[in-house]
């Protein structure tokens, strides 16, 4: 279900790109190669379709993004994520053999002062 939401999404973007390049914006564009489109129907109603095209496509992309995050259904699968979940637990201890950390400082630097009264 997952993948085919995905594919259906990127077929939607590509479809959405080629849509938002063929319009005709003010001063041009590619719609203005494809004459035959605007004797067919009209240049306003070319206008009119590609308008609505691209609302429906972007609507679709929207609810198809919605659809996919509902469709992980609260992260990856457990196959396989326990001996990555050990690894993390293993590289966030930290080991018992491993010395204080002193205040580091820059070579050349004056010594932090004690303040504190003895």
């Amino acid at each position: 279900m997952y993948l085919v939401l995905i594919i259906v999404a990127i077929l939607v973007c590509l479809l959405l790109g080629v849509i938002v390049l063929v319009q005709n914006p003010k001063g041009g564009g590619l719609s203005s190669n494809f004459s035959s489109s605007s004797q067919l129907l009209g240049v306003q109603k070319t206008g009119d379709i590609l308008e609505k095209g691209t609302w429906v496509l972007a609507i679709t992309l929207m609810v198809l993004s919605l659809a996919i995050n509902v469709a992980i259904k609260g992260g990856p699968s457990d196959t396989g994520s326990s001996a990555v979940r050990d690894q993390i637990q293993k590289a966030s201890k930290p080991s018992g053999n491993a010395p204080a950390a002193a205040p580091m400082t820059m070579p050349g630097a004056a010594k932090p002062v004690d303040t504190a009264k003895k």
